[in-house]
Order: C-alpha cells, then sequence, then structure tokens
C-alpha cells in the first residue's frame, strides 16, 4: 500500500481529505496545496535541513503545510497558539526558524513577535496579511501546482508543552535524502492503528500537539478523512461521533469527564456503530472516569503511553485494562527498563524511573545537558516517569520525577494519592502538589473539583474520612482546596506549577 497523499489525489482525487468546521479539503486540493507552498519555500530560498515555524489554528492548511515541508526536505515546528508572544517568541528563535508562518486568527500577530525575535526570520501570513507582510496563498497562487522534480524527506520538530521548564525541540536526524517511504511521521501508527481509506478520524484537540497531528497525518496518508474543529466542546463531540459515522477517534481523560457530565438525555441519545476505537494520552485517566467510559461506550477505549520524544510506547485495550486497571498497557515499541538511584535495573513489581532501549536516541535541540537529564549511563532515554512493571511485562505509572514530593525524607507521589481521592464518587477532578513545610520540608495538599455542587465543609470532611482510609499519614493531604476547573493544558496535562502558584505564601 501507498501511503502518501499523493496517492490518494491520483486515484481517488475528489475523496474528503480534512474536514474542520466549514473549511475542507479533497485528496487533489490537498496534494496541489502542498506542491504550491512547497515551490514557495524554493522561492523563499530554504534548503534541506532548514527549519520552519507555524501558529495555525485546527485548519485544514495545517495538513498543507506539513506535507510541503515534508517534501521539501523542511524541519516543521508547530508552535501553541495558546502561548504568549514572549513564549511563542522563543520557540521560534530557539527552533533556528528562517521562516514563520501565522495565521490571522492567532492573537499574537506577525508584526508583534517579529519585534520579539531576535533571528532574521522571514514571516507570512495566512488569511489576511497584516500591513508590511505577505500573505502566503498569494504567493501560491502564482505557483505551479504539479510536483517539483526533485523532493526529499523532512520532519516535524515537536517542542514539550513545557509544564516544568521552558518547552524544548524534540529534534532527530532527518531520513536519508533518498528515502521514498511512508512518511516516518506516519508509519508506526499506520502499523499500531491500522488506518486506512475507510478510516473515519475525530481530532478532539489542537493540532500543535504531537498526538492529534501525528495521527491526522496517518489517517491523510493512508487515505482516510480527518474531522475536526476549532475548540472541543463536548455535546458537539458526540454529535460528531454519530453524524459523520466516526470510526477512529482521539482523547484526553479531560474530555471523557466532560463527555460524562452531558445531561443524561444527551448520553442515552448516543448511537454510533461504527466507532471501534476511542484513543486515549497524554495525561492519566483515573479508574472511576475510564471505568465509566467502558460502560458507556462499550470496550473500544485503547491507551497508549509515549511522549513528544518517542522513546518508546506502550498500548492497553478494553479488555486488558479491565482486567489490570490503571496500567498502561505492555511496549509495543522499544524496550522498558525500571531503574533505580544508582541505575540497576529493578524486577518487576518495584518502582523506580522508567526507560527505554531499542529506539533511535532523540536531542532536545541545542540542549546537551537537558539531553543528558533525560539519557541513563547505559544510553537508555526516558519521558521523565516512575512506575513499574508487573510479571507479565504490563506498565503502571506512578509519577513523573519533577512532580514528586519529599517530605520527611520519604518519596511521596502525587498521583498516588490523586488516585486515592478519585475513588470517592463526588469527585470529578484533582491535583496535588507539595507545600513548603518547616518541619517535613513539603506536605502534599490537593486540588480537588466536585462533581456537583457541595457543602465545602462537609465535603472535605468526607475528603479527609476517605484518605485516612486510603492513605498512609505522611501521604494525606494536610489542605483542601475546591475548585471550579483544574488547570490542564489543551491535551490534558495538569498544570501543577499554576497549582502552586495558587498555594499560600
Amino acid at each position: 500500500m501507498n501511503h502518501d497523499i499523493r496517492h490518494w489525489a491520483r486515484h481517488t482525487p475528489d475523496r474528503l481529505a480534512v474536514s474542520i468546521d466549514k473549511l475542507s479539503l479533497s485528496y487533489a486540493e490537498l496534494e496541489q496545496g502542498a506542491n504550491r507552498l512547497a515551490r514557495v519555500f524554493d522561492r523563499l530560498g530554504l534548503v534541506r535541513g532548514d527549519h520552519v515555524a507555524v501558529l495555525l489554528p485546527n485548519t485544514p492548511f495545517v495538513f498543507v503545510a506539513v506535507w510541503a515541508a515534508y517534501r521539501s526536505g523542511l524541519y516543521l515546528t508547530p508552535v501553541s497558539t495558546a502561548l504568549s508572544a514572549v513564549d511563542a517568541a522563543y520557540i521560534i528563535d530557539n527552533s533556528q526558524a528562517r521562516l514563520a508562518i501565522i495565521d490571522e486568527q492567532v492573537a499574537v500577530g506577525v508584526s508583534e513577535l517579529s519585534r520579539l525575535v531576535e533571528r532574521p526570520v522571514q514571516w507570512l501570513c495566512h488569511g489576511r496579511p497584516e500591513a508590511g507582510f505577505a500573505a502566503v496563498q498569494a504567493l501560491m497562487d502564482e505557483m505551479d501546482s504539479e510536483p517539483r522534480l526533485h523532493e526529499s524527506p523532512g520532519a516535524i520538530m515537536f517542542y514539550t508543552s513545557g509544564t516544568t521548564g521552558a518547552p524544548k525541540g524534540v529534534w532527530r536526524p532527518l531520513p536519508d535524502a533518498s528515502y521514498a517511504g511512508t512518511a516516518v511521521f506516519a508509519a508506526d501508527l499506520l502499523q499500531l492503528f491500522q488506518f486506512d481509506e475507510h478510516c473515519r478520524y475525530l481530532s478532539t484537540a489542537p493540532l500543535y500537539h504531537a498526538a492529534p497531528l501525528r495521527f491526522s497525518l496517518a489517517v491523510t496518508a493512508a487515505g482516510g478523512t480527518v474531522y475536526g474543529f476549532g475548540k472541543f466542546d463536548a455535546e458537539r463531540a458526540l454529535n460528531a461521533l454519530m453524524q459523520h459515522r466516526i470510526t477512529h477517534s482521539q482523547w484526553v481523560p479531560t474530555m471523557f469527564q466532560r463527555l460524562l457530565r452531558l445531561p443524561q438525555d444527551q448520553r442515552q441519545r448516543y448511537c454510533a456503530p461504527d466507532h471501534r476505537q476511542a484513543v486515549h494520552a497524554a495525561a492519566p485517566c483515573s479508574v472511576p472516569v475510564k471505568q465509566a467510559m467502558i460502560a458507556w461506550w462499550g470496550p473500544i477505549l485503547t491507551e497508549y503511553y509515549s511522549g513528544s520524544e518517542g522513546v518508546g510506547l506502550t498500548v492497553i485495550d478494553s479488555s486488558e485494562w479491565l482486567a489490570r486497571p490503571g496500567s498502561v498497557g505492555r511496549a509495543w515499541k522499544g524496550v522498558p527498563h525500571v531503574l533505580d538511584d544508582d541505575w540497576a535495573e529493578l524486577p518487576a513489581g518495584q518502582t523506580g524511573r522508567i526507560y527505554f532501549s531499542g529506539v533511535p536516541a532523540f536531542q532536545y535541540f541545542g540542549e546537551a545537558r537537558k539531553t543528558a537529564d533525560r539519557t541513563s549511563p547505559q544510553g537508555y532515554q526516558t519521558l521523565g516517569d516512575i512506575g513499574h512493571l508487573d510479571s507479565d511485562g504490563y506498565m503502571y505509572l506512578t509519577d513523573r520525577m519533577d512532580d514528586m514530593i519529599i517530605s520527611g525524607g520519604v518519596n511521596v507521589y502525587p498521583q498516588e494519592i490523586e488516585d486515592a481521592i478519585s475513588e470517592l464518587g463526588e469527585v470529578l477532578d484533582v491535583g496535588v502538589v507539595g507545600l513548603a513545610d518547616e518541619e517535613f520540608g513539603e506536605r502534599p495538599v490537593a486540588f480537588v473539583v466536585a462533581s456537583n455542587p457541595v457543602d465545602q465543609a462537609g465535603f472535605e470532611a468526607r475528603l479527609k474520612t476517605h484518605c485516612a482510609q486510603r492513605l498512609g499519614k505522611i501521604k494525606q493531604p494536610v489542605r483542601y482546596f475546591v475548585l471550579d476547573e483544574l488547570p490542564r493544558s489543551p491535551t490534558g496535562k495538569l498544570l501543577r506549577r499554576s497549582l502552586r502558584a495558587a498555594l499560600p505564601k
């Protein structure tokens, strides 16, 4: 099977490739747009190995930009449209971008960014151009839509979300210039999830994140159709599953929570017999939430554990998970290792730092020290998680290295406390961080979202009773804060730094 949009543009040119809100592209239109933009890159003097940054909302043009950069042998870096001007400028500078394309809908404008970015960058606008800057579409309209004679594969250089510090670009060497196989960003996903031309995929998250973009690109490589929207809405997502007869979808746990909060009559109307695989990842999913989703949608949930660094990947389907609640599955890509503080490998059942081998090593772009911090003396690399493997090789995550609380010299894992609190039926969401303490160094505190309006004093009393029954004394939160919503990234990752900033001084 030829996994490339050019194949589908030639054989099924009118087939819908992407539909986001009211904008769509057929495969012929996607192919022509990618060819035209690749020629724009040539005209602007970009050569193999150069970097392009894009600040784009969820729009079909994202797919044009990625496929054009890939065929031009360029590194393309998606920049979050939710960033401040200073943070977006940092990524453009740090990625050494020679060209940046910014959509008119992005709050941070081209003129503002051009003043903040220190390196020389060519600037293009997607949509209505700002004064003094060229429109990318106008340049594309001048170009031939036929393929260029010389093409070589590029890559996507994603930046980490920066939840524990400045974002870091994940870099690997480009494929060989003569490589003509399936695009590297799509190959493993096509093999794992068996996307084909009959796939109708619902993308629910921002396309500037690694998983939503890579999954969506893999679907177009396979000849399927990607459906999406500008911003997630639970009711709209549920309707899309039914209206578009979606076969595959991807979610984060926060979205499951919002779906479960829909009125009962809406949930009862759900009928999507074509929906055969609902993939989720990006953040831990509490056992009660996942049990509720499987009870509602059936055993179609597939969970995977990976990250932008791509050091390894585990996967688990619903039947496996129901037999091992809380597991993120067995390794599908890479060989997992659980290491102690002295870099010795730990046996099954013992908790340590999770590393992988057997996958080409990554580097943080221009950050040798930070790369070394994620690399063991054996050459294994890690996403920064703590956990263990059981005797059958199933992985369980305990926490993040950077999130661990050290209380009285004891390692306390916030996720263990969060999992325990989540068992209380009236808890919808929870986040735990460390509060500075003169005697213990740190003590855990919990930020909790209730599923229904509650009497705060009574709710806190029930939380204390529950934690006293479930957790050892040093793990019990010393304070509880009830919030309407926890701070999370668009992909559902808990922003613990925002919780720490809310702590009493």
